[in-house]
């Protein structure tokens, strides 16, 4: 079952005000509703090059494994499971294929990339991120952020150091504990939320959310619904207005309908004949 016509999506990136090249990346699977960002850092456009390498590699190995498990006739219990493990372990490759490139290429050392992926099944998604790129959710009028960033701030803010509000004023939000291509292994965060049709997920580099402040992300959304691209557009442009510091990517992902998992006899026969 392709989700194209379940799910509505735009993504847009942009270098910004400051930076004089790119190192972001964005990708999606609408068949199959995988979308990715990453946003690169370390060395003269080596950073280009880990995120690039992050979205390349997800997005082949999570879209052959996801025509895999359609083709394996899988229930949908065991299905569920296996979403989330899929795209952990695209990531946890991607991380391998950077950190081997940083080890052989010289001009690619010290690189890296912070990345968050989801990925739709089942009236579900699986979120799975490493660093301080992030993924919101709005819900009716509950504008939410669903992950957490792996950065030293927020480790702070876990200690009780600095309250949330004290956090988004800091200059130090860019301090990642966590990326792509660092180490030889890394932790990937994964967690699974029901999906219900009118959310809209927005996954996004810090670019967007250190320079719009999240209750002008919330408005923009409702504002031009009507139309993703133009929301797109206008966070952009609002990232823009307000210093462009970094490159800006985002996402953003509108559940248009419900898209239960096809189990049962009349499934195995469409496979059958499909």
């Amino acid at each position: 079952m392709t989700l194209r016509s379940k799910l509505a999506h735009t993504q847009i990136t942009d270098t910004g005000k400051v930076r004089d090249h790119n190192e972001d990346a964005i990708g999606s699977n609408g068949d199959i509703g995988l979308y990715v960002v990453a946003d690169g850092m370390g060395g003269y456009n080596a950073g280009e090059v880990a995120s690039g390498i992050a979205v390349k590699t997800v997005q082949e190995l999570v879209t052959e494994a996801c025509h895999r498990e359609r083709r394996a006739d899988v229930d949908a219990p065991t299905g569920m499971m296996r979403q989330t493990i899929i795209l952990r372990d695209a990531i946890m490759r991607a991380n391998k294929i950077i950190y081997n490139t940083a080890q052989t290429q010289k001009q690619c050392e010290g690189m890296g990339t912070t990345l968050v992926a989801c990925l739709f099944w089942d009236n579900r998604v699986s979120i799975a991120h490493v660093g301080d790129s992030r993924l919101y959710r709005l819900r009716g009028e509950r504008f939410q952020q669903l992950t957490m960033d792996h950065s030293l701030l927020q480790e702070l803010v876990d200690r009780g150091f600095y309250s949330q509000e004290e956090a988004s004023r800091s200059t130090n939000r860019n301090y990642v504990t966590r990326a792509l291509g660092v180490e030889h292994n890394v932790e990937v965060e994964v967690h699974e939320e029901k999906v219900q049709p009118g959310d809209h997920y927005l996954l996004c580099s810090d670019g967007l959310p250190d320079m719009v402040e999240d209750e002008d992300i919330h408005l923009t959304i409702n504002t031009f619904d009507a139309n993703l691209d133009m929301v797109g557009k206008q966070l952009i442009q609002l990232s823009n207005d307000h210093g462009g510091r970094d490159n800006i990517s985002l996402v953003l992902v509108r559940v248009l309908e419900s898209f239960p998992a096809e189990t049962g006899l009349l499934t195995r026969i469409r496979r059958l004949f499909g």
